[in-house]
């Protein structure tokens, strides 16, 4: 079914009637933006609208390709999918590239929160790269909790020394801030598209936060994202909603389509669709050139996802319960079972339409294109607790 009629259908249904207590989440990619349009009823949120609008048509180059536009050419494009949507309110919630940020901890001594006021900023001073004043600074207190595994049965935090009968000795407890810094830079330019766009920014977030709110179940089990983009491929390691360890893979998802092009003598927007058409798990002569391109190049993917899963139980002596897929990059049918097949860990593509409620007739849809709406799922989901 295509979008223009899954949007009729939606509005016959009276689906798209204003409602207050409505959000809008904004990822604005590379090779594409996307928007999801919620609202809160009886405590439950509900999909409203959703859009997608590649941008490698706008930037002179084929749909799925990474691009460079100017902020006019993304706002631009931004209001004719916010039209083609049907979106119906202006508050909105903007995700932001990884790369525009720095996220690091930090340990203090543990102190009242007055202090660490003036004491975060200048601790922080040393991770950063930039003159303070060009970065917007953010921190929070990690839980001692965050030291613990879901099963296990005995405190892992710092053991506190202790000297004759018990008697606790002057150990000064430290505290783990967890630090995200953006550079004004980025901070201007979406608010300069959302502006430009006729939209009412709430709030900027970092994307790998978005994700982890639309994707990652509330327990405390530490887990991996891989968020297979159009260019790069992002590995995050994450403890109690905080990222404890990052890697960027040069490759991404328009290079499968590229080497499927190359291979068949086809275009782009055909490679595309083949790519999405075979299932890894399915070979047959009709497709078993496809699925080896496919295979071969997300295991350079999963070479460098395994050395940094390894390197990090490692070092922290912690069992990574689950790799979850997202991005363009996790829509390749069968994509569970081939990790099984090269890496030592379980994994599932992301569903985040799973924690909203959508129509039973949108159900097979949502649940593809799921991986790529991760983060604007994430961000309406924040507007609507906000």
């Amino acid at each position: 079914m295509a979008v223009k009629d899954i949007l009729e259908k939606i509005k016959s249904l009276n689906f798209l009637k204003k409602k207050s207590k409505s959000f809008l989440g904004l990822d604005i990619g590379s090779s594409a933006i996307k928007i999801v349009q919620l609202k809160k009823e009886k405590g439950v949120a509900v999909l409203e609208t959703y859009g997608e609008l590649s941008l490698g048509p706008v930037g002179g180059t084929e749909v799925g390709r990474s691009t460079n536009l100017n902020d006019k050419q993304i706002s631009s494009s931004l209001l004719d999918l916010i039209k083609e949507s049907r979106v119906n309110i202006s508050n909105c919630g903007v995700s932001i590239p990884i790369r525009s940020s720095l996220v690091f901890e930090i340990e203090v001594p543990e102190m009242p929160e007055k202090q660490l006021k003036k004491i975060v900023p200048i601790e922080a001073r040393r991770y950063i790269p930039v003159p303070i004043s060009e970065v917007i600074l953010d921190w929070r207190i990690i839980p001692e909790n965050s030291f613990l595994e879901d099963d296990d049965t005995e405190d892992r935090r710092p053991a506190i020394n202790k000297g004759k009968e018990g008697e606790v000795s002057d150990v000064v407890k430290k505290l783990k801030i967890f630090i995200v810094a953006i550079h004004k830079n980025a901070i201007e330019k979406y608010s300069n598209i959302v502006k430009r766009s006729q939209l009412i920014l709430n709030f900027l977030e970092i994307e790998i936060f978005s994700t982890i709110r639309s994707v990652v179940d509330h327990n405390i089990s530490t887990v991996a994202i891989l968020d297979v983009g159009s260019s790069v491929s992002k590995l995050y390691i994450v403890e109690y909603g905080v990222i404890k360890d990052s890697h960027i893979i040069n490759k991404g998802s328009q290079d499968i389509t590229l080497a499927i092009s190359r291979a068949l003598g086809i275009s782009i927007k055909e490679a595309e669709e083949k790519k999405r058409e075979v299932d890894l798990s399915v070979t047959n002569d009709s497709n078993k050139e496809i699925n080896d391109i496919i295979e071969t190049n997300l295991k350079y993917i999963f070479i460098e996802v395994n050395k940094a899963l390894k390197q990090y139980q490692t070092k922290n002596n912690k069992n990574i319960k689950e790799l979850i897929f997202t991005g363009g990059g996790a829509v390749v049918k069968g994509l569970p079972d081939f990790t099984s097949k090269n890496l030592e860990i379980s994994s599932r593509v992301a569903d985040p339409f799973s924690k909203v409620r959508t129509p039973a007739f949108l159900d097979d849809v949502l649940k593809e294109i799921g991986p790529e709406f991760a983060v604007a799922v994430g961000l309406a989901l924040r507007g609507l607790e906000n």
